[in-house]
């Protein structure tokens, strides 16, 4: 007669509730794929289903984005170039636009209700530029945007591997309504741009 098998536990799953913030969960350093797997799993999805992250996905994602990894220091899990870290995560729900506390490990509101640039997968995530980090640096103007954009392909990349090691889905795209972005925020444009928007989801 063979041997029963063990009764596997149920998954948890927490919902996201979408209040004035939203407290994120301390990730699970040893779950999902090896980093290699990962990368064999890596690719770029333009197809999602409505079904939402749950709240420790979600805190996944946004850990591998940007959070503290080094808590002593304060440095994240993302590279940043003199470690200036100018780039700012602001996750987009058909719900609201929260912006990232990495420190806190939370979640934001700045905008209620639907925007017009939310699309329909369950996340968006848009990396923000703040080029005033780089005053008095004595970086060339033109170069600034540049390194920017290299920080938030940083953490855009992070989110990729995240997602592939985690049964998930991801693109990072470099096309969205910035003008509109930036208004609905409330962000001077002279100061702040959009480096590079990701979606997520299943």
């Amino acid at each position: 007669q063979p041997p029963k098998e063990e009764a596997k536990a149920p998954e948890t799953r927490t919902e996201v509730k979408h209040g004035a913030e939203i407290a994120l969960l301390k990730p699970d350093s040893k779950a999902g794929m090896t980093v290699n797997e990962a990368l064999e799993n890596r690719r770029s999805w333009r197809e999602y289903a409505p079904e939402a992250l749950s709240l420790e996905e979600l805190s996944g994602v946004m850990w591998a984005a940007g959070g503290v990894n080094r808590p002593a220091d304060g440095r994240l899990t993302a590279p940043s170039a003199l470690a200036l870290y100018p780039v700012r995560v602001y996750a987009f729900f058909a719900e609201g636009v929260y912006s990232y506390d990495a420190k806190a490990r939370k979640l934001v509101r700045r905008l209620a209700g639907a925007q017009d640039f939310v699309y329909a997968a369950p996340l968006n995530l848009v990396y923000i530029a703040d080029m005033s980090v780089y005053e008095g640096k004595s970086i060339p103007a033109e170069h600034v945007r540049y390194l920017c954009g290299q920080d938030a392909a940083g953490y855009a990349e992070n989110v990729n591997l995240y997602t592939a090691g985690h049964g998930l889905k991801s693109i990072t795209r470099g096309s969205a309504p910035e003008a509109e972005l930036l208004k609905a925020l409330g962000l001077d444009p002279k100061r702040y741009f959009m480096a590079l928007a990701q979606t997520v989801g299943k």
